[in-house]
């Protein structure tokens, strides 16, 4: 299935630079539409008595969605500016949330043709070339490698809370891949102040946590889903 809407992503990559802005000032493309499409569709298929939430869904509201136990939140293209902008750092993010947290977690990105995904209770694995790995995330050895997103790093709350640390490099990234980059051992740690939508982070804690790291709020506690109206994940910390 995210074989198929990647494949459907990258034929419409060269259509990119025709994109529409939608009414919370995030662009959305053709692609972002097909892929939506296909994954809502094939779904509704496979687990037809089970709600689908996805960012180009959004409308749904909160009196609707408050009575779900179980659903799935996925972000058809995450990444839509790094796509627009010609970055291969964009995926699709799906997530199956139960009780208001995520217990399976699948990010997979079209343009390396990478899977990360985690089901239950079970490791984080990774897929590439036909192989498959267990991740496992790693402690920083001489510094801290963190990550930040490539459009939201000029914010005041990153910046003031980057001057809390030390003997650490940062590094720019798009999308959920952050979370995945962290799970295998790349990075050590994602501090996120700007606004965040829950289908961004929802696949990503599941296979971070998978992988043996965490993902917490500024009061260190686990994020929730479809809790509040608005569907904005609060600041939080994702720690290798």
């Amino acid at each position: 299935m995210t074989i198929q809407a990647g494949e459907i992503i990258m034929k419409l990559r060269e259509n990119s630079f025709d994109y529409a802005i939608k009414d919370d000032n995030t662009p959305i493309t053709h692609a972002d539409k097909a892929s939506h499409e296909f994954l809502v569709n094939t779904l509704e298929e496979l687990t037809p008595n089970i709600p689908i939430l996805s960012e180009e869904s959004s409308h749904i509201p909160f009196s609707v969605r408050q009575s779900w136990s179980e659903y799935w939140l996925i972000d058809p293209l995450d990444g839509t500016r790094d796509f627009i902008d010609g970055s291969p750092d964009f995926c699709i993010s799906i997530a199956f949330i139960k009780d208001n947290y995520p217990t399976l977690g699948l990010i997979y990105s079209p343009f390396n043709k990478v899977h990360y995904y985690r089901l239950g209770n079970d490791p984080s694995i990774k897929v590439a070339s036909k192989k498959t790995y267990k991740i496992i995330t790693s402690k920083p050895k001489r510094w801290e490698k963190i990550v930040v997103g490539r459009y939201s790093n000029d914010n005041r709350g990153l910046k003031e809370h980057l001057k809390l640390k030390t003997n650490f490099e940062t590094f720019k990234l798009g999308s959920a891949l952050k979370f995945c980059l962290i799970a295998e051992g790349i990075y050590h740690y994602y501090p996120k102040f700007g606004r965040c939508s829950e289908w961004d982070t929802a696949a990503g804690v599941c296979i971070l946590e998978g992988a043996g790291g965490r993902v917490v709020d500024l009061e260190n506690k686990a994020l929730k889903y479809n809790s509040n109206k608005d569907i904005i994940s609060p600041a939080f910390r994702a720690l290798a």
